[in-house]
C-alpha cells in the first residue's frame, strides 16, 4: 500500500447502492470521490439500464434476450468501477498534496497509474456495452429507439469522460516519470487503449444524435 492510498478513508468509497440525492449531493462536495470518473461510470450503467429495458419490451428475440442478460452484468459492473474510480481519485488526490519529500514522486506516480487504470477500466465497460447498443439498434422494438437514442447519448458521455480522465491520467504519469520506473510499456499500452475508446465514443454519439 502506498502512502497515498494509507491515506485515503472509508469515507472515500462511496457505495454503488447510495440513495442517489445522497450520491449527487456527495458528487457536489469539492473532494475526489466521487469525482467525473464515477460520473462517467453511473453514466454507463444509465445506458446499461436503458438499453436493457428496451431489450425487455423486444419479447420472443433471442438476441435481445441475450443482450438484456449481459447488460444486467455490466450495469453491475459499471457501478463497481465508479465506486472503485472515487477510490482512486481520492488517492491521487492524496498524493498530489503530500509534501515534497523523497516519496512524494513514487506516490504520485503509483496513484496516477492506479487513476489511469481506473479510466481504462470505464472505457472497457464503454467498449462492452457499444457492442450491446448495437445489437439492440438492430433488433430492439422500433417504438423505443428514442430511448436507444438516449441510451446512446449517456454511453458517449461515459466514454467520453473515460477519455478525458484517461488523458489527464497519462499527462500525469509523464510528467512524473524516473528512470527505471517501468511504466513504458504500461503508457504505451494505455495510449493506445485511448485511440480506442475515443473511436467508440465519436461513434456512438452518432447514434444518439437526434434523427434527421
Amino acid at each position: 500500500m502506498t502512502n497515498a492510498e494509507a491515506r485515503t478513508t472509508d469515507d472515500d468509497r462511496i457505495p454503488a447502492s447510495t440513495a442517489l440525492t445522497d450520491w449527487l449531493d456527495e458528487l457536489a462536495q469539492p473532494k475526489g470521490s466521487p469525482g467525473g470518473g464515477s460520473a462517467s461510470g453511473a453514466m454507463l450503467a444509465i445506458s446499461a439500464a436503458l438499453l436493457h429495458m428496451v431489450a425487455a419490451y423486444t419479447p420472443d428475440d433471442e438476441r435481445a434476450a441475450a443482450t438484456g442478460e449481459r447488460l444486467v452484468g455490466l450495469r453491475g459492473d459499471a457501478l463497481a468501477a465508479a465506486e472503485e474510480d472515487g477510490v482512486r481519485s481520492a488517492a491521487l488526490g492524496a498524493a498530489l498534496a503530500e509534501p515534497k519529500g523523497a516519496h512524494r514522486e513514487a506516490d504520485v506516480r503509483d496513484a496516477a497509474r492506479g487513476a489511469a487504470e481506473s479510466s481504462a477500466a470505464l472505457g472497457e465497460l464503454g467498449l462492452a456495452l457499444r457492442a450491446e447498443l448495437d445489437t439492440v439498434v438492430d433488433v430492439g422494438n422500433r417504438h423505443l429507439m428514442s430511448d436507444v437514442r438516449v441510451a446512446a447519448g449517456a454511453l458517449a458521455a461515459g466514454l467520453g469522460g473515460a477519455v478525458t480522465n484517461l488523458e489527464g491520467g497519462l499527462d500525469l504519469l509523464r510528467a512524473h516519470r524516473a528512470d527505471g520506473d517501468g511504466l513504458g510499456e504500461t503508457i504505451d499500452r494505455l495510449i493506445v487503449r485511448l485511440a480506442v475508446y475515443a473511436a467508440a465514443r465519436d461513434a456512438v454519439a452518432a447514434v444518439g444524435a437526434p434523427a434527421s
